[in-house]
């Protein structure tokens, strides 16, 4: 067996290595990798070297939506096999902390995260990971729908923080991959009259009503919808310092804002006089906690299908390919993976 990493060497630059074949502690499993997608935070780190208040240094592997195939176990690994396909979550905590032990582990402190400087990602052939933080996958879900459960867990972590409930009205900012699942989360939710606002007319394909913000004023038409009410829930996905601005004027009284999209901007100007005059709750997503078994089981019998999510696909060697398609032709790109074996 033998094991090669993609590295960011410098700003757009991507250069494929020969890297130490990793051995399995107690506890760990080794997986032969077959799918890693590329996630927005991806193509922040390496077109601008940082993403929010992580930075860059050295020589860096980017990749955190990952599947693949256990081809040897460590000692003590109880509940999986050689030959099982897994979908990896890619934080693993430090169990001991108060958000650990309160069961909002992705709050701890002191997460080791793929692809979250310092810590390296998963551009590479193998992975030794450990056993309680790799989901078996069912027979029908392939190892490319199993890199889709990262960010689908994103989507419906932000469903979990709306409290989406059935025949909710809701307005999703940003038909991005993230917006993408955090609709399907919605309706899985049974969220009733969702409407997506984005920009790119081709990622408006994939959504149900659409409003698109370059040819109509987005906030008008909300309002022309709900009759100048509002709607009850607001997601920004699109980590757009525009769009986190528009949502106060989009939410109804006492309705709720999500903010899922992480803005470049670490400082946006926000009307708090319209958050006061409504009464809204302000929700925020960090990633997500406890979502895996349930987005693998929502996948696995119907109720969510992210299948059509995925727009470009490439072979690990074309991996700097990948990445120059990602950020110079957003108008095509929903979500690209690629297929490492």
């Amino acid at each position: 067996m033998k094991n090669r990493g993609a590295f960011m060497t410098d700003l757009d630059k991507m250069e494929i290595r020969d890297i130490p074949m990793p051995t399995p502690k107690e506890k760990e499993v080794l997986v032969e990798l077959e799918y890693v997608g590329i996630c927005g935070s991806d193509v922040h780190y390496f077109h601008d070297g940082r993403c929010g208040s992580y930075v860059v240094d050295g020589d860096f592997m980017l990749g955190h939506e990952c599947a693949g195939t256990v081809v040897e176990l460590g000692e003590g690994v109880e509940n999986l096999k050689v030959g099982d396909r897994v979908a990896l979550e890619p934080g693993i905590t430090c169990g001991q902390c108060e958000f650990c032990k309160s069961g909002r582990y992705n709050l701890c402190p002191d997460v080791q995260f793929l692809a979250t400087p310092p810590v390296q990602g998963c551009y590479e052939n193998y992975i030794a990971f450990p056993e309680n933080m790799c989901f078996k996958l069912p027979d029908n879900i392939s190892t490319k729908e199993g890199a889709l459960v990262e960010p689908l867990s994103v989507g419906m972590h932000a469903a979990n923080q709306g409290n989406v409930q059935l025949g909710d009205s809701v307005v999703i900012l940003g038909a991005g991959c993230i917006g993408l699942v955090t609709l399907l989360a919605c309706k899985a939710h049974g969220a009733t009259d969702i409407t997506v606002v984005d920009v790119i007319p081709k990622r408006l394909d994939y959504a149900t009503r659409v409003i698109n913000g370059k040819e109509v004023d987005a906030i008008e038409e909300v309002k022309k919808i709900t009759n100048g009410a509002g709607v009850d829930k607001v997601m920004e996905t699109a980590g757009s310092p525009f769009t986190i601005k528009e949502t106060p004027f989009m939410v109804k009284r006492g309705g709720t804002i999500v903010l899922v999209g992480i803005s470049a901007q670490e400082t946006v100007e926000f009307n708090f006089a319209q958050i006061m005059d409504k009464e809204p709750e302000i929700k925020s997503v960090f990633r997500y906690r406890n979502i895996y078994p349930q987005a693998i089981a929502a996948i696995s019998d119907g109720l969510i299908d992210v299948s059509g999510i995925v727009t470009h696909e490439f072979d690990f060697d074309n991996i700097q390919e990948a990445f120059d398609c990602a950020i110079n032709n957003k108008d095509d790109v929903v979500k690209a993976v690629i297929k490492i074996k």
